[in-house]
């Protein structure tokens, strides 16, 4: 094994994630500490490097089939990617699809793999981990010993812009394993939500809901004060999962991202998910009875006191 950084990169409609950004930020200062390379892989079909200026190089997989997100094309490609370069570490997104890829890989080439972790260490031959368990409730401290290993790290976890360099990096190309085209699974095409009547993203002031409200009876309470503050209501995944408001509403890492002055959070506890939608908000204020809910760790101020005396008594001040 090297003692070179592998980092995978994320895509999205065209687009490299955030995420990519903030494991290049993270792997540059790990490839600093072991001596070795600061690589990523690049699996798609045609997509520019331009901007992964961060990296030592790029080794590209091209095809088809890695255009879009598809688990079982992209195993095969990062396996092959795996193998030849013999990687110290690699780094990649706790997301919806770095999930897929970082288990499978572990699987695939007896890899020790770390999930949900929101810092990476290098202590002598060792890689220490610290991860995010039971919604933020429990951290763990791991440690991965051997020649090679895999840290999936949750998403915001890293500042972004410590990963951006303009420009492209040397580029090594790979061909596509046969291999690529064996898998049953086919990309049909990207379902997104239709636009909703409001845009969250274009608000300054925003209440969000979560688990807290109870019912969706409770909604028109938390209606008023966004209107009395001259915003909106968003939510946290679980109440669009039960279908209280549209997806358009939603806040997090399979909703939307939003910054805007003010965030009122209102009985969410803080999964990582949802912080990764919200954490760049200018004002984060939170209400929640559970004084141990990770939201406070991110909340610029909070209250324990209960939402249901804090929501009427806000709306008869500001109106």
């Amino acid at each position: 094994m090297s003692n070179d950084i592998l980092v995978v990169a994320e895509h999205l409609k065209g687009a490299i994630s955030d995420v990519t950004f903030e494991l290049l930020g993270k792997g540059r200062e790990l490839a600093t500490a072991t001596g070795g390379s600061l690589n990523i892989a690049l699996l798609s079909s045609g997509l520019s490097s331009d901007g992964l200026g961060a990296a030592d190089k790029v080794i590209r997989v091209d095809h088809d089939r890695l255009g879009e997100f598809n688990p079982e094309a992209y195993i095969v490609a990062l396996a092959a990617v795996v193998e030849q370069s013999s990687p110290r570490l690699t780094l990649i997104g706790n997301t919806s699809m770095g999930m897929d890829l970082a288990a499978a890989l572990s699987v695939r080439q007896n890899i020790p793999l770390v999930a949900y972790a929101l810092d990476v260490s290098i202590d002598g031959d060792s890689v220490v981990t610290t991860s995010q368990l039971y919604g933020g409730k429990v951290y763990a401290e791991s440690v991965i010993a051997g020649d090679a290993g895999i840290v999936s790290v949750l998403a915001g976890s890293f500042p972004a812009d410590a990963g951006r360099k303009e420009g492209a990096p040397s580029e090594e190309s790979m061909d596509a394993p046969e291999a690529i085209g064996d898998g049953r699974v086919v990309f049909k095409g990207l379902v997104e939500p239709e636009g909703g009547d409001v845009d969250i993203t274009q608000h300054d002031y925003l209440v969000a809901v979560g688990r807290g409200i109870q019912s969706e009876d409770n909604l028109p309470l938390v209606e008023e004060l966004a209107k009395a503050l001259g915003g909106a209501v968003c939510s946290s995944r679980p109440i669009v999962d039960s279908k209280w408001l549209p997806k358009t509403r939603q806040v997090g890492k399979s909703g939307l991202k939003v910054k805007p002055k003010i965030y009122l959070a209102l009985g969410i506890s803080g999964a990582p998910e949802h912080i990764e939608g919200m954490k760049d908000a200018e004002l984060i204020i939170a209400v929640n009875s559970d004084e141990t809910a990770p939201i406070f760790e991110h909340a610029h101020y909070g209250t324990t006191e209960d939402l249901f005396d804090i929501v009427p008594a806000l709306t008869a001040k500001l109106s």
